[in-house]
């Protein structure tokens, strides 16, 4: 199940620094948990970091870190189109690896996906990731056109 938090910005509570929340569930991946998969606020989506995981299963994806990194953005793709969004929408993303050295074997796969123009992105290593994935990515999307600077 895809958990998707729609977050409305009204007037008032914005000069409080409150936030409204209407929640909206879609079912599309199943990640074993009750994980919030995205937050909406305004045309601005936040999307929660993708494991390679496989969405009927809730395991990693055989095959090591290209497989996983495969269905990582095969995920994150799925909540982009739940969220009225494709890769081009995407701003900025956050890679997590388990080893830096597969940086550029992932960054192979990446470019399958972010095929116009590349979103901002850091890249780090970390110490571990849930369930021993090797990769994990997050991204920030804008709903509609993007202008050009």
């Amino acid at each position: 199940m895809l958990h998707i938090v729609v977050r409305k910005a009204r007037t008032e509570a914005l000069k409080q620094n409150l936030w409204g929340a209407e929640e909206r569930k879609v079912s599309l991946l199943a990640q074993g948990k009750s994980d919030v998969q995205a937050v909406l606020v305004d045309r601005t989506v936040y999307i929660s970091g993708q494991l390679g995981m496989n969405p009927s299963s809730g395991q990693l994806v055989p095959g090591g870190v290209v497989e996983e990194a495969k269905q990582a953005l095969t995920n994150m793709g799925e909540i982009l189109k739940a969220a009225g969004c494709d890769f081009t929408n995407v701003v900025k993303t956050t890679v997590l690896l388990a080893d830096i050295n597969d940086f550029t074997a992932v960054n192979e796969v990446y470019k399958q996906y972010f095929k116009s123009s590349f979103p901002a992105r850091a890249a780090y290593q970390v110490a571990a990731l849930p369930k021993g994935g090797r990769i994990e990515i997050e991204a920030i999307a804008v709903q509609g056109p993007l202008s050009s600077a």
